[in-house]
């Protein structure tokens, strides 16, 4: 990788200065980013596919945690001469400042590096109450506007992705079979809308070839699921990453503004397209949060007989107090293969934000960079006791050669009624509407919600309303220990992140058996209760 020259081109300072505090910072420092260009990941396509994803996965790595600084981009023109702000600044919109840059702001920048605020139990973790993220969506500049955010974990997300774009896939195929069928026999056709066993309602197809979404589930009308985000609005891992650098770190990206320089801060070409997939490559590259069973069937920890009965117990009671309808335990991948740009065109760019063709900036599905979620990630491959090398960070198969995927999600949106509404309605999808959240790496994401305010489980179960008031009464009128072993069956799924095995990684992969029959929990008496209601100067930064 060949370091940055930040080329200097000053003409006049900005309002704030910023400008002529490079020409200064620039004399005693360097930029800390080490990039990538699209052309060279594509070349390493073009000659190692293999060696293109563990670049690519490196490069993405180096980025997430190396704190940028002013020579990068870092930051923007918030105004005050500050680089930064933890709230949104609505009131400073001078020129080049906070209420003026492009794309309009809501939030940030607030950060340095992304680890900044995944950080929570491991690396790529979820963040704490003071991470959380403070935004302004209808820029109004009062507070009893502003909303905030909780930074998930990012474990298992490429997983998480696939699933969308299958999901997708089957939904479009079910609106293109009822269309034909309308046409062909001149009469409205009713279907089903259900991928991977989850319902997302109904369609209805006219004769006409025009379709009624009115009584879709879960899903925007153009039956595209949209996996990240609280709000499930968010397509891809590429789209979330892009805009992350650019509201939490003031990291532009070429493919959101172009040449411009939208944030004032004396930076352009901040964040190439290959900086882009290399992030999105990292993260869709994360492996899949386990379980303490997991690791205790493997000798990796301890668990007692009485913490097994429990965690066994609390399965059976989840399902009975009918969490399992929308915290769906497993969905099933038919193709396991991750690819950045998407092989299918719901989930990747026609054109990036700046209005650019993805081809012209070397971006296509043919020279995309591809991986098996169940056979290539690069994390968690461990020595055991008895020198077995197992590897935790693939997702598993199952006897059909379906990969499994214990998210703990249908990726639905539903609404958690009125007690959890929010101020405004940030995305159009409802204030109190909300994407299932995965519960896989429960146990060590706390607080939990969808802005913290949940110190634990059961607090988090009190805070569901709405489409899950039910389960809420059934989780009530359970004892004490019954909730007490629900709570340690969704505290059972951790997140691990095991330091690098270097002979781990080069001895061959053991095929782990089937975990040994767990201990029968203890006998209850007790009965589960029955259901219940319920212009300014430049810098252009240049590879060489």
């Amino acid at each position: 990788m060949t370091s940055l020259l930040v080329l200097f081109a000053i003409s006049q300072a900005n309002a704030s200065g910023l400008a002529s505090d490079l020409n200064q910072s620039s004399q005693t420092n360097e930029p800390q980013l080490e990039h990538i260009e699209q052309s060279e990941l594509n070349t390493l396509v073009s000659n190692d596919p293999a060696a293109a994803f563990i670049t690519a996965f490196e490069v993405g790595d180096e980025l997430f945690e190396v704190p940028a600084n002013e020579l990068d981009g870092a930051g923007a023109n918030v105004g005050e001469g500050q680089r930064y702000a933890k709230f949104p600044r609505m009131d400073l919109n001078g020129y080049g400042e906070w209420a003026n840059h492009t794309p309009a702001r809501v939030t940030g920048p607030n950060s340095q590096a992304c680890i900044e605020c995944h950080f929570q139990a491991v690396s790529d973790g979820s963040g704490p109450i003071s991470s959380n993220n403070v935004r302004d969506p209808m820029r109004s500049g009062q507070i009893g506007d502003f909303i905030t955010r909780q930074p998930p974990h990012i474990f298992g997300i490429g997983a998480k992705q696939k699933l969308a774009e299958e999901m997708t896939a089957e939904l479009l195929a079910i609106k293109a079979a009822a269309i034909a069928q309308a046409i062909s026999y001149n009469t409205m056709v009713t279907k089903d809308l259900i991928a991977k066993n989850i319902s997302f309602g109904k369609i209805k197809a006219n004769p006409d070839g025009s379709v009624n979404t009115s009584m879709v589930e879960g899903v925007d009308g153009d039956l595209i699921v949209k996996p990240l985000q609280w709000k499930g609005v968010e397509l891809t891992i590429r789209s979330f990453v892009r805009g992350a650098e650019n509201n939490e770190l003031g990291l532009q990206a070429v493919e959101l503004v172009g040449d411009d320089d939208g944030d004032y801060d004396g930076i352009i070409n901040e964040i190439t397209v290959g900086d882009i997939t290399a992030l999105a490559i990292y993260q869709a590259g994360q492996p899949r949060p386990v379980t303490k069973i997991e690791l205790a069937d493997l000798g990796l920890m301890e668990l007692s007989y009485q913490e097994k009965a429990d965690i066994l117990k609390g399965k059976d009671l989840f399902s009975q107090v009918q969490c399992a309808s929308c915290h769906v335990p497993t969905l099933y991948l038919d193709d396991s293969i991750f690819s950045e740009p998407s092989q299918s065109a719901t989930h990747r760019d026609a054109l990036f934000p700046n209005g650019d063709s993805p081809a012209s900036h070397g971006l296509t599905p043919e020279n995309a960079i591809t991986f098996d979620l169940a056979a290539d990630m690069p994390d968690n491959i461990i020595t055991l006791p008895n020198g077995n090398v197992v590897h935790l960070g693939n997702f598993k198969k199952d006897n059909y050669g379906r990969t499994s995927v214990d998210i703990y999600s249908d990726l639905k949106r539903h609404d958690l009624g009125y007690e959890i509404a929010e101020s405004v309605d940030e995305e159009g999808t409802g204030a109190s509407v909300f994407i299932t959240q995965p519960l896989w790496g429960a146990g060590s994401t706390a607080p939990y919600m969808h802005d913290g305010r949940s110190p634990t489980i059961t607090d988090a179960v009190m805070n569901h309303g709405g489409d899950a008031a039910t389960s809420r009464s059934l989780f009530k009128q359970l004892s004490p220990t019954y909730k007490q072993a629900l709570v340690a069956y969704v505290e059972n799924h951790i997140l691990l992140l095991a330091e690098e095995d270097e002979a781990a990684a080069e001895a061959p992969i053991y095929s782990e058996p089937v975990a040994p029959a767990e201990p029968e929990a203890p006998t209850y008496s007790e009965p589960v209760a029955p259901t219940a209601p319920e212009a300014p100067s430049r810098f252009r930064r240049t590879r060489h």
